[in-house]
């Protein structure tokens, strides 16, 4: 059974920053900034990946109740085409932590880089499993991101977005042969880019006369 972190690492005002969603073709790239209070533990905090579902939404509610402060922000997929998944996912982190109604004196950001911020911030390689308060981000960035998907598999059925949250998997990758990308389809991940080529060639090598009938 997991048991979760320690939660006597939580320091005040410390706030813990992850992010859900790089890897996907489509949807946007989550994030999530949580300062966790000390004097309030919650039980079984752990890397979101290493919870089944039904714990991670159990543990949503109880860190938005617990927590002294929590923002979940994001950067849609027009950003993430302008900007590259790297940049566009630390301007999530960005509007986390900027969106939170406490100001942190230390921000610990989940990975090896931190984005620009107004407070001290530094990088922790596997933080979610290691920092109660990333592994917390994690969590509420991954429930919301998930909660999301399941909502848009209903406006583009066929992808099986519920189940594979935009992932590249065969399923998926199958559907976007059949149907062709959607709106919420990153156009500057590679196999959505090199699909929308194709279409684009074969057009350009259609008479005009054709394409109008």
């Amino acid at each position: 059974m997991q048991l979760g972190l320690d939660f006597s690492l939580v320091e005040e005002l410390v706030a813990g920053v992850d992010e859900v969603g790089r890897g996907p073709l489509c949807g946007p790239v989550v994030t999530a900034a949580v300062i966790l209070d000390p004097l309030r533990p919650i039980e079984g905090l752990n890397d979101s990946k290493k919870l089944s579902e039904a714990r991670r939404e159990a543990l949503f509610d109880e860190i938005c109740e617990k927590s002294v402060a929590w923002c979940i922000a994001r950067a849609e997929v027009d950003e993430i085409d302008s900007l590259n998944i790297l940049h566009a996912t630390m301007l999530a982190m960005k509007r986390a932590v900027e969106g939170l109604s406490v100001m942190p004196r230390l921000a610990l950001i989940d990975g090896n880089r931190c984005p620009q911020l107004s407070v001290p911030s530094a990088p922790v390689i596997q933080g979610d499993a290691s920092v109660p308060a990333i592994a917390a981000a994690s969590i509420l960035a991954k429930v919301s991101r998930d909660r999301e998907m399941h909502v848009l598999d209903l406006s583009y059925p066929g992808y099986g977005l519920a189940s594979h949250k935009g992932y590249a998997t065969a399923v998926h990758l199958d559907a976007l042969q059949r149907l062709g990308p959607t709106p919420i389809h990153r156009r500057s991940f590679a196999p959505v880019r090199n699909l929308l080529e194709a279409v684009a060639v074969v057009e350009a090598s259609v008479p005009v006369d054709v394409l109008i009938v």
